[in-house]
């Protein structure tokens, strides 16, 4: 469905160039549900953008649904739905003459356009609301009317831009029902940017990191998790000389990636860590340190992310918002 070959952007600033997005080359097959992950200004948008045919590449190539995004531009919009990070109907337009609106650029007959509108008003429940004012709407049947403005023609193809930004958990919940649902049903690929990363966690197939304009991963969440990160063992105990004594020993274990040590405390990443803690405990007694207690918390793609590149994705995306 999606095929790039070091699809590269530079901008002008002043008199240098800056290379926003560097090289990206990444495959998305039909039907997949796919996550791009990444702090303020790592070139996701770009990407996007470019993909969409907003923006021209600098250099590489990339096809959308078979067709060229710079030699096919009509075929390449007429297959694909973009929802920007914006409210893409107009404020003073009502809702149902906005979808009717969207079917007719895309050069559908307008008994058909009217048909399509009243279908997704239906399927995202905002029948209604079909003689509103956009203005009048809140934000979550803003974003849902966006999600049916990007499905108008049926593309096969859906692009979503931090679609859930700014909405509150009930509200962000309720969108991904009707974006599932509707994926259950028509078979559409989706390709999401978010900085929810639960969102990603438990919603994509596939998740591809991007830093600095380039992908510097890309699998499934849990393999990502499991082969990046590692399970947190934490274990205390009654004096610094047996937290000692256990760092040593998890340090001889091949599934130990990482051990620190503070006061009575031993912090540790591991792979298959549900296996691991019970050698350690047992391991660490025989060498005559006990824990006291013992704790195993799993990773989190915030953790891949700290793993890749040494900072935080959650800390990154706050500091832009505030």
């Amino acid at each position: 469905m999606i095929e790039t070959e070091a699809l590269t952007k530079h901008f002008a600033q002043g008199k240098k160039l800056v290379e926003a997005v560097k090289g990206v080359t990444l495959d998305v097959a039909e039907g997949e549900l796919v996550a791009l992950l990444g702090p303020n200004g790592a070139g996701k948008s770009t990407t996007l953008r470019m993909l969409t045919t907003l923006l021209e590449p600098t250099s590489g190539t990339a096809r959308i649904a078979g067709f060229d995004i710079a030699a096919a531009r009509n075929e390449v919009r007429s297959s694909l739905g973009y929802v920007g990070q914006g409210n893409g109907a107009g404020h003073n337009q009502r809702v149902r003459d906005e979808l009717v609106t969207q079917g007719l650029c895309y050069g559908m007959p307008k008994g058909d356009s009217q048909v399509r509108a009243d279908e997704l008003l239906r399927d995202l429940e905002l029948t209604e609301l079909g003689t509103r004012k956009v203005s009048t709407l809140s934000g979550g049947q803003r974003r849902r009317l966006d999600i049916a403005l990007g499905l108008v023609h049926r593309p096969p193809l859906l692009f979503l831009d931090e679609p859930t930004t700014g909405m509150d958990p009930q509200s962000r919940a309720n969108l991904w029902d009707h974006i599932l649902r509707l994926r259950r049903e028509m078979g559409t690929t989706i390709v999401l940017t978010t900085h929810y990363l639960e969102e990603a966690d438990s919603m994509a197939e596939r998740v591809i990191v991007i830093d600095e304009g380039t992908v510097i991963a890309d699998n499934t969440a849990a393999a990502l998790k499991a082969d990046l990160a590692g399970d947190h063992l934490l274990l205390t105990f009654d004096s610094a000389e047996a937290a000692a004594i256990a760092a040593s020993v998890a340090e001889q274990l091949v599934t130990v990636r990482d051990v620190t040590v503070e006061a009575s405390s031993v912090s540790i990443r591991a792979g298959e860590g549900d296996s691991t803690l019970p050698v350690l405990l047992r391991e660490a007694d025989t060498h005559g340190a006990r824990a006291v207690t013992a704790d195993i918390t799993r990773p989190t793609l915030d953790d891949v992310f700290l793993t890749l590149t040494g900072r935080s994705l959650r800390e990154s995306a706050a500091a832009v918002a505030s």
